[in-house]
C-alpha cells in the first residue's frame, strides 16, 4: 500500500515515525512519502519531500512573514497527492495546513485519516463541518475528545496516548546522571531546572528570557535548556544574552528525569514533563498583552491550556499566561515545587491521576493496525 504521511513540528514528526514504523510491521510493502523531520526519515529510509524545518512557524506575525514558504509548501504537497495518489493520506495534527490538504485530497478520491485529533474543542469549532465532510477516520489521543466529538456526531476512535510509551521506552535506556552530565559538558553539580521554551523560534524568543530570569532567582540551582534540534545553538545564545548558557540536545527526557523541576512552554512539552514526574509551571508569554489574554478568555471553551490540567479536568499545574507570565510569577510558583509542600503533593497526585486516566497502550500500534485493516 501506498500511505503519505504529513507532520508540521517536532511532536507530530516523533509520532509520525512510530506510526510509520508500527505500518511497516504489518504492511512489508508498505510505500512511504511524507512531509516531517528526521525521526520519519529515519523510519521511511529516505528525506521527506519537504523538511520540517521549512513548516514549523506560529504566531500572527511569523505566518504572515512566513506566507510564501506556507504556499509554497502546500502546492508542493498537492503535486505529491496527486502525482503519488496514495491509498491514504494520513495528517499528524498540524490543522491549519493539513486541513487544506484534506480537502484537496477529498476531491482526489483520496481517502483521509488523521492521527491527533484538531483541538476544536478549546476554539475553532467552526471547522467540524469540514472535518467531517473529508476525514474517513478519525484518532484521538486524549481521553476526553471522544464524548465531545460523538456529540458532534463525528466517529471517533481514542488509540490512547503515544507520549505515555515514548516516555517509558525513552528511559529505559538513559544513561546515569553523571554520564549524562559529562556528555553535555556540564561540570556544575548543583540541581539542575529544567528550562523547555518551545520548538520553534517565536517561543523561544517570547518565553526564554524570562524563563532565565525565573531561575536566576534560585542560586542553589543550575539551569538547563532543552534545545529542539531544529533551532542552531547560536540562536540560543542570541535570544539568552547569558554566558552561562547551558543546552542540552535531543535529551529531554534525560534532562526532566533528573531535574527538581521544570519551567515548560505551553504544548506537548507539558504533558512529558507530567509523565516522567517531574513538577512544572507552564508558561505562555506570546505578546505578553491584557487584552490578548481577555480577547482568548473569551474566545477559548475550555478553562485550561496545557495538556495535564485539561486530561485531569483541575488545576494541578501552575499556568502563567500572557501578561500574567513575569519572571516573578514564575518564581514564586516554582518555590514551593522546590521542596515538600502542599502544592508539590497536590501536583503529584494529579499526575498519577492523569497517567491512570491516559492508560498504557501503544497508541501507534493501535492505529496502525486500525489504519492496515480498513484499507
Amino acid at each position: 500500500m501506498k500511505y503519505m504521511l504529513v507532520a508540521g513540528e517536532a511532536s507530530g514528526d516523533l509520532h509520525a515515525s512510530r506510526l510509520m514504523e508500527e505500518i511497516k510491521k504489518i504492511d512489508q510493502e508498505a510505500e512511504f512519502r511524507f512531509l516531517g523531520g528526521d525521526l520519519m526519515a529515519r523510519s521511511a529510509g529516505h528525506q521527506p519531500e519537504i523538511h520540517i524545518e521549512k513548516m514549523n512557524v506560529m504566531g500572527f506575525t511569523e505566518v504572515i512573514k512566513s506566507l510564501p514558504t506556507v504556499l509554497s509548501n502546500l502546492r508542493r504537497a498537492k503535486a505529491i497527492l496527486k502525482e503519488f495518489h496514495p491509498d491514504v493520506l494520513i495528517l499528524v495534527d498540524y490543522p491549519s495546513f493539513n486541513l487544506k490538504l484534506a480537502a484537496f485530497a477529498h476531491k482526489l478520491g483520496i481517502r483521509v485519516d488523521w492521527l491527533i485529533a484538531p483541538k476544536v474543542w478549546a476554539w475553532k469549532e467552526w471547522r467540524i463541518p469540514k472535518l467531517k465532510k473529508y476525514l474517513t477516520n478519525l484518532y484521538s489521543i486524549l481521553p476526553f475528545e471522544t464524548a465531545y466529538f460523538k456529540k458532534h456526531g463525528m466517529d471517533v476512535r481514542y488509540v490512547g496516548n503515544p507520549t505515555v510509551k515514548e516516555v517509558e521506552e525513552s528511559l529505559s535506556h538513559i544513561p546515569p546522571k553523571k554520564h549524562f552530565l559529562e556528555r553535555q559538558g556540564i561540570s556544575d553539580t548543583r540541581p539542575i531546572i529544567a528550562i523547555l521554551p518551545g520548538s520553534r523560534r517565536a517561543e523561544i524568543r517570547n518565553n526564554l528570557p524570562l524563563m532565565i530570569e525565573a531561575v536566576k532567582k534560585f542560586p542553589d540551582y543550575q539551569y538547563i535548556i532543552a534545545a529542539a534540534p531544529s533551532v542552531p545553538e547560536k540562536f540560543y545564545r542570541s535570544i539568552a544574552q547569558d554566558t552561562g548558557l547551558q543546552l542540552a540536545f535531543g535529551a529531554t527526557h534525560t534532562l526532566l528525569k533528573y531535574s527538581a523541576a521544570a519551567i515548560v512552554t505551553s504544548g506537548t512539552a507539558t504533558l512529558e514533563t507530567a509523565v516522567i514526574g517531574t513538577p512544572q509551571v507552564v508558561c505562555y508569554r506570546g505578546n505578553g498583552s491584557r487584552l490578548t489574554y481577555d480577547i482568548m478568555k473569551k474566545i477559548l471553551h475550555v478553562k485550561y491550556v496545557s495538556l495535564p490540567n485539561l486530561i485531569v479536568g483541575n488545576n494541578i499545574v501552575t499556568e502563567l499566561l500572557l501578561h500574567n507570565c513575569t519572571s516573578d510569577k514564575i518564581a514564586r510558583a516554582l518555590r514551593p515545587l522546590l521542596q515538600p509542600s502542599p502544592q508539590r503533593d497536590w501536583l503529584v497526585a494529579g499526575y498519577r491521576n492523569m497517567k491512570k486516566r491516559l492508560g498504557s497502550t501503544d497508541a501507534s500500534k493501535i492505529a496502525a493496525e486500525y489504519i492496515c485493516k480498513t484499507l
